[in-house]
This record gives C-alpha cells, sequence and structure tokens, in this order.
C-alpha cells in the first residue's frame, strides 16, 4: 500500500528529472548539503569545535553582487537560556575555511583563519557577580548597548578576534585583529537593543572585505528528531502534494526541531576575485574545519594541530559514512575521499528508505551520487568531498529565492528552478534535507516530492549581511513542538 500510494503521487516533470541529471552529468558544479549536528561520536563531545552547517554564495545583497559569502556556523543546539555561562567560541580551536580554485579537488589555494580569545573584566561596581553578562538600568547597572566604551561595561567576558589570510606562494596575512565577537543573546534586560549591539560586530577591512562572528539564530529548519527516529516522519507515506511542495513559507506535516535554538556564526564576505586567484577560474570548491593543538587530542607535538572536524557537504558525514569510520572521516583531507568512495557507491541511507518506507530506492552502484559530491566534472580523476560553487551563475535576489532550488516548480508541478542554490554552492534557504532525501533515494523518491514536512526556517532571512537572523533572546525564547 505504502508503495502504491508513494508512486501514485504527484510527479515531478520531466523537465526537472532532467536538472538532477544534469547535476549528476556536469558541466555544472557538484554538491549537495544538509544539516550536520553532532553527527560523529567524537565531535559531539566537543561542541565548540563542532560545525553545524557551512554555506558559500554569491552575495545577493544589492550592491554587494561581486562579493563571495563565505560563513561557518557552529556550536549546535544552543539552548538561550542556558546561562549564566553562555555560549561562546573556543581560544583553543582555529577556525578555518580553506578554497580550491585551480580545480585539483586540493584546497590549499586560499584559506581563512579565526582565532579568539577571551577577556574576563571586572563589572561595574566590582560587584564580582557570578555572571558573565549583566546590566539593568533601574538597578543603576549601565545596560549592555556596546561592545567597547562604557556600554560595554557589563561584558564581564568578552572575545576578541584574529582573521588571517594564506594564499599558496602568497604567504600569511592578518586580514584584522582586536574584532570583538558578539556575545550571546542574553535577554532584554541586560541587553534592551541587540539587533544594534550585533550590528556593532560587523567589521569593514581592507580590500572589500567584511567580517562578523557572534550569535545567530540556526538558519537550518529539520524534523531532526524524527529523521533518526528510523525515519519516523509524520506523515506516512512523507510525500507533499505539489502545492504544498511549492509553498516555502509552511510547513506541512514536520515540526522543526531547530526552532528557538542558536548558533555561533563566523560570516566572511570577500571580493570573488581575491578567491578566484591569478587564474581567475569561475568555479571554486571549499570547506571549513576545526583543530586543536595536538596534545589535547593526540599526545605532544610542538606547534602541530590536529583536524578535529571538516565540513563541506555535510550530509556526508551525518547519512553517509558509516559510524565505525566517521571520526576518522574528520581527521582527514577532501582529496582523501577515494578511501571512503564504497559509502558513496552503495549509500546505506538509501537501503533504510526502501526498508521503512517499502519504496524502491536506487542503493547499489550510485556513480551519479559519487561525482555529484566529490567531482568538478563526471571525468575528473580525483575524489575531493568540496561545496563548490560556480561564480558565473547571478545571485538569485532574496525575495525570489526557491528552497528546492534546481527541483522547485509551482503548484501545478511546473518547473521554476533557480539555478543559484544548491548545487550550485549553498545558501541559507536551500532546503537541503528534502532535495538530498529525493537524490539519494533516487527516482522514485523525486517522483513523488519525498520530504521531512519541514519547508521554511522559524525565523525570516535577512537579504544582507550576515544573512543570517538574530539570535534567540535567553528570556522570550520559544521552541517549536509537535
Amino acid at each position: 500500500m505504502r508503495r502504491r500510494l508513494l508512486l501514485g503521487a504527484v510527479a515531478l516533470t520531466a523537465a526537472a528529472l532532467g536538472l538532477v541529471a544534469t547535476l549528476v552529468r556536469g558541466p555544472g558544479p557538484d554538491a549537495a548539503n544538509a544539516a550536520s549536528h553532532r553527527e560523529a561520536p567524537l565531535i559531539s563531545l566537543d561542541p565548540a569545535a563542532d560545525i553545524t552547517d557551512f554555506f558559500m554564495f554569491r552575495s545577493y545583497e544589492p550592491g554587494h553582487e561581486d562579493k563571495v559569502v563565505l560563513i561557518m556556523d557552529v556550536i549546535p543546539g544552543e539552548e538561550p537560556s542556558s546561562g549564566p555561562n553562555y555560549w561562546n567560541f573556543d581560544p583553543n580551536v582555529a577556525y578555518t575555511i580553506s578554497v580550491d580554485n585551480d580545480g585539483n579537488g586540493i584546497a590549499n589555494d586560499v584559506k581563512f583563519t579565526f582565532r579568539f580569545t577571551n577577556q574576563i573584566r571586572g563589572l561595574p561596581h566590582d560587584l564580582k557577580l557570578p555572571l558573565s553578562y549583566v546590566g539593568d538600568a533601574d538597578a543603576g547597572l549601565p545596560p549592555i548597548t556596546s561592545l567597547t566604551g562604557p556600554g560595554a561595561k557589563g561584558l564581564g567576558l568578552r572575545q576578541s578576534y584574529a582573521v588571517t589570510m594564506t594564499t599558496k606562494g602568497g604567504g600569511t596575512q592578518t586580514l584584522g585583529k582586536g574584532l570583538y565577537a558578539v556575545p550571546s543573546n542574553v535577554g532584554p534586560r541586560t541587553m534592551p537593543d541587540y539587533d544594534s549591539l550585533a550590528a556593532q560586530g560587523k567589521y569593514d577591512l581592507d580590500g572589500g572585505i567584511r567580517v562578523f562572528a557572534g550569535q545567530r539564530d540556526d538558519p537550518f529548519s529539520i524534523d531532526l528528531g524524527a529523521l533518526f527516529d528510523t525515519l519516523n516522519l509524520r506523515r506516512v507515506p512523507p510525500i507533499e502534494s505539489a502545492a504544498e511542495d511549492a509553498n516555502d513559507s509552511v510547513n506541512p506535516f514536520g515540526t522543526d526541531m531547530l526552532s528557538g535554538f542558536n548558533v555561533h556564526t563566523i560570516a566572511l564576505e570577500v571580493p570573488s576575485t581575491i578567491l578566484t586567484g591569478q587564474g581567475g577560474s569561475t568555479k571554486i570548491g571549499a570547506y571549513a574545519s576545526t583543530s586543536r593543538p595536538a596534545a589535547s587530542v593526540a599526545g605532544s607535538a610542538d606547534g602541530a594541530r590536529v583536524q578535529v572536524q571538516r565540513l563541506a557537504n555535510p550530509l556526508v558525514n551525518e547519512a553517509i559514512i558509516g559510524t565505525v569510520d566517521k571520526d576518522h572521516w574528520n581527521a582527514v583531507e577532501p582529496e582523501d575521499e577515494a578511501g571512503f568512495e564504497d559509502y558513496y557507491l552503495n549509500p546505506r541511507l538509501a537501503l533504510a528508505m526502501e526498508l521503512v518506507f517499502g519504496v524502491p530506492a536506487d542503493k547499489t552502484n550510485r556513480t551519479d551520487l559519487r561525482d555529484l559530491l566529490l567531482k568538478y566534472k563526471p571525468n575528473d580523476k580525483r575524489l575531493s568531498e568540496l561545496l563548490r560553487l560556480d561564480l558565473s551563475v547571478p545571485p538569485t535576489p532574496l525575495a525570489q529565492q526557491k528552497r528546492l532550488t534546481v527541483l522547485a516548480h509551482d503548484a501545478n508541478g511546473n518547473p521554476t528552478p533557480d539555478n543559484a542554490g544548491w548545487p550550485n554552492g549553498r545558501r541559507p534557504i536551500d532546503d537541503v534535507t528534502d532535495i538530498a532525501i529525493r537524490v539519494v533515494g533516487g527516482h522514485n523518491y523525486i517522483a513523488a516530492l519525498a520530504a521531512d514536512g519541514v519547508n521554511s526556517n522559524d525565523k525570516a532571512l535577512p537579504d544582507s549581511f550576515p544573512f543570517l537572523a538574530s539570535p534567540h533572546d535567553g528570556v522570550n525564547r520559544f521552541h517549536e513542538n509537535p
């Protein structure tokens, strides 16, 4: 019965199926994405180094279309009310974004590294309160209204950071230092105008570069609990009608498990010419990574650091790589992906979908999936797990963006593709869960509009840097329930 219902659902048009085939064959960039929240055993014990999502896209802020935005989110599931010690970046972690601009699959052409420093400061009147942040105008304690100066007296803990850029053959240069991270959103008494406070954390650096570091709303929307309860989705079969699927603002049947939770964001906007280098390639690949001093994870080594997580296409380690290899996968470089090729050719998630839903899935000999995730072009010899972006494709304004990108359609099922999203990099609006379910499951799942039932984020996304919504505060946060 399940199989008949699923296969009898509204079919995706042949044109949209052709677009998916184009993703596999080329010539465009190849990538797929989904949220990465606690996806490997070791990194789940290290939230400050756990990358939840990685975004890369051409800026769609008016007047900034010549820029590329790179965003790394860390610390999954930040409960806004978790005080008195709120969420912060870790000074022992190096947060790095690495770029490949010559198509060889090795992301060592341009690297950006962020390092943070903690400053423990005296609170107003030397009260020595057991709080990181304090402020109340009525009690004579100045509220926190600034990152520096008198308005920052209530910042008992303040983080500053430096950002460097390393280019192959060009050495390392400091792009900015002494910059301040925006603190967690405690609440309206302590931080009465958080948006104004956060705006002070956007810095314009030399060369047309902008940076931001601080807390933001988790931009990912997904029924995470249902998916990992052995695909226990809240509609049987888990499919949407064409009209539901075309509506990017309503959740037809799923629960956004991440609603009301925050993340810590590192956002970087740079002119595309900085990323493409002298060759001026229109296609680049990139990934985010975190590393710790080797002595803290693998014995002693002078000055050495060990990579503890990497993330380009988050679905990979979360739902493709087997548990036995997840920690090892995090530690090696993207260009070493050949050692994990069997997971792509024979995706275990596709097998699980077939067993649970009773619908045949494309679960073996998936050279299409391997090429989609690991190559610029199908005939490339090197397998490298990078998020790839074609800079020749113009950005789509936020109001016109489609969450299903190349699979988007109208309420009648007619294709309305948005080619500026997945697989052309990744934007915060892209519903990579639904796309991934369909692509990994194969043709039957694409045709049936299989989905997790969550089509929108709990907060509206802005169309300006840093492109993620203001975080929930600790007093008024609300988590959506089924």
